[in-house]
């Protein structure tokens, strides 16, 4: 009896150790709010909102240390819209992050639908990601700094953490018999937090992003436009390539923090892929953006955080929009994981757009206005599990 009560008790403490060694996290975030637009095609609008701050989404986590410090890893992370319950990511049911890999000492290889180098090492930096909603994101999105684009078909690479020295790269398989490069996307990044300063750069290029960076979900047109959510890039479609170079920075001292971005976004070989943008106009040539953001913010109390940003978007060569953003918010944290913000957003637009036309204004996430100016307001509540 006592043999067999010692027995039970090693095989406990085993099964205890292994059920130690692997773990498996649920998480996830259901942000929802309300949206003014002064100028929605001319109107007024009021509307819901659902994941502003932060997508809304749910996901698994899981690791499994495989000894002599070897651990496989996964996730699998899906979005949805909070009011409606709709998929996100156009309905793809893992749309966010699918991915599994191993990782060790030299760092981190992971397979399957992934952040590119731009999101991961310099997209933290931009005011859209940190407190002032999406809508507050540079116009379009067109660097991708607010993760709108992921990446199928990814191979992976992330190094260990060196003194806050960080570094990666993506390669994504074009997937097409006999064009090996066809719709194939490669990056490469490096980051630096240490202390009060963060730093970070990185780079995209991107084949037939039409394809291969726009229409990548389940709903993606697979012969037409999928690049219609901006005027700033929608007659853009017949881009051949498409590439993205991104820098950023941010200093804390005490409890305000000062930060910059700066992006070049280039719509390469305009007219090479046959597609028709919107306006219906024959490109040739390259579309070039400049992109530069100041921001700041400052933690008033331990509850409550109050930001301002400036963003200034520059179209030259075949591009000629020229873009003036400006973004206020406040943050109230009602707990560590609840909170309740309220963000403004002014921008004014002149030029030409994509479409061959006179440029209006329009915020990312909005429809466009019928004026060269366009003004919204978003208040909401996040919360995080």
């Amino acid at each position: 009896m006592k043999k067999s009560l010692l027995a039970l008790a090693a095989l406990g403490t085993f099964a205890g150790a292994a059920h130690a060694q692997s773990s498996v996290t649920l998480y996830g975030i259901v942000d929802a709010g309300f949206v003014y637009n002064n100028n929605s095609a001319g109107q007024k609008l009021y509307s819901t909102s659902a994941g502003n701050l932060q997508g809304d989404r749910w996901g698994l986590r899981g690791t499994e240390d495989l000894g002599g410090g070897l651990k496989a890893l996964f996730v699998l992370e899906n979005g949805f819209n909070a009011f409606t319950g709709k998929l996100g990511q156009g309905g793809d049911e893992f749309g966010r992050q699918a991915y599994v890999g191993l990782s060790s000492q030299f760092g981190t290889v992971t397979l399957g639908r992934q952040y590119d180098s731009v999101v991961d090492y310099t997209g933290a930096l931009e005011v859209g990601s940190q407190w002032g909603t999406f809508y507050g994101a540079h116009p379009g999105d067109l660097d991708n700094m607010n993760n709108s684009n992921r990446v199928n078909n990814a191979i992976k690479y992330t190094s260990a953490n060196y003194s806050g020295i960080t570094f990666g790269g993506l390669y994504s398989l074009g997937g097409v018999a006999g064009q090996y490069n066809r719709n194939q996307i490669w990056s490469g990044g490096i980051g630096y937090a240490q202390g009060p300063l963060t730093l970070g750069a990185g780079y995209v290029n991107v084949k037939n992003p039409n394809f291969s960076f726009f229409g990548n979900n389940a709903t993606s047109s697979a012969t037409g436009s999928n690049m219609t959510g901006s005027q700033v890039y929608s007659g853009y479609a017949s881009a051949k390539t498409q590439q993205i170079i991104s820098a950023g920075g941010a200093y804390t001292f005490g409890p305000a923090t000062i930060g910059a971005t700066y992006s070049n976004t280039q719509f390469k070989d305009l007219g090479e892929t046959g597609l028709v943008g919107t306006g219906g106009q024959t490109l040739a040539g390259t579309a070039k953006f400049h992109n530069a953001e100041a921001n700041f913010k400052y933690q008033l109390t331990p509850a409550l955080l109050l930001g301002v940003a400036y963003d200034y978007t520059k179209g030259y060569s075949v591009a000629s929009q020229k873009i003036h953003q400006g973004v206020l918010g406040a943050d109230y944290f009602l707990s560590k994981r609840t909170d309740v913000y309220v963000d403004g957003i002014y921008q004014h637009s002149s030029g030409t757009n994509s479409a061959g036309v006179t440029s209006t204004a329009q915020i990312n996430g909005l429809s466009p206005s019928s004026t060269s100016n366009q003004v919204a307001a978003i208040v909401g509540i996040r919360h995080k599990f």
